[in-house]
């Protein structure tokens, strides 16, 4: 049986997405004690903002898959997409771990200019593979500058 590219793609979309397991709750206490901005209304929501990003974005690799399947080229862009679904799901188990709102700043940070980069390289490809990453290059400043938000509010957690 030959796995189809979809499915692989999704497989490693929810391996690599399983990494926030890894908090314990002394790591989620932490992050649930930090002072937010008044403006952040909607945290409640960004789980399903994020699932919505995710599902996007491995729906662009698909596209950019099959548009020249096994090639080097196809083959660095998808590690391309596999550093950046890692440095973004790093973002809360990393940060809390360390307690560290700066740190969370830098991984968001890393996560915006990533994705960036990754829909300038996929936009000669396919326009909708770049379409389906604008969610990510439009959220991922959004959530790093909150958290840059939250650091003047807790500077203690800097």
């Amino acid at each position: 049986m030959r796995v189809q590219s979809w499915m692989a793609i999704a497989i490693v979309t929810l391996l690599v997405g399983s990494v926030g397991g890894w908090l314990t709750g002394n790591d989620i206490r932490w992050f649930n004690r930090q002072q937010r901005p008044q403006w952040l209304t909607f945290e409640s929501a960004i789980p399903l903002i994020w699932t919505v990003i995710y599902i996007c974005a491995a729906w662009s690799a698909y596209i950019v898959w099959e548009s020249d399947p096994g090639t080097t080229k196809t083959w660095q862009l998808m590690a391309l997409y596999f550093l950046l679904e890692l440095v973004t799901t790093a973002y809360t188990p990393v940060m809390c771990k360390l307690q560290s709102l700066k740190v969370g700043t830098i991984i968001g940070g890393t996560g915006a200019v990533l994705s960036l980069i990754l829909a300038l390289l996929v936009l000669p490809i396919s326009i909708w593979a770049f379409l389906l990453l604008l969610p990510y290059v439009i959220w991922s400043p959004i959530g790093t500058y909150t958290t840059w938000e939250m650091i003047q509010l807790n500077p203690e957690s800097a």
